[in-house]
């Protein structure tokens, strides 16, 4: 089977074209990244505390002691 090299998909040309006429869009694209994905560094005595304080859960959830 043969595939053309020079082949770009109908929704690569879009993306290339809808780049060339706004090019702002590739930043507000790391903006919203930056939101959701991108977080502070770790503080490691917070996360240190945050495990030391877990209460461990029971086998079953839902039963209670008593």
């Amino acid at each position: 089977m043969r595939f053309n090299r020079h082949y770009e998909s109908d929704i690569t040309l879009f993306l290339k074209q809808l780049k060339t006429e706004k090019p702002t869009v590739e930043m507000g694209q790391q903006q919203g990244r930056a939101l959701l994905w991108d977080k502070a560094p770790i503080d490691l005595a917070e996360r240190e505390a945050q495990q030391a304080a877990r209460v461990p859960q029971q086998p079953y959830v839902y039963q209670t002691k008593g």
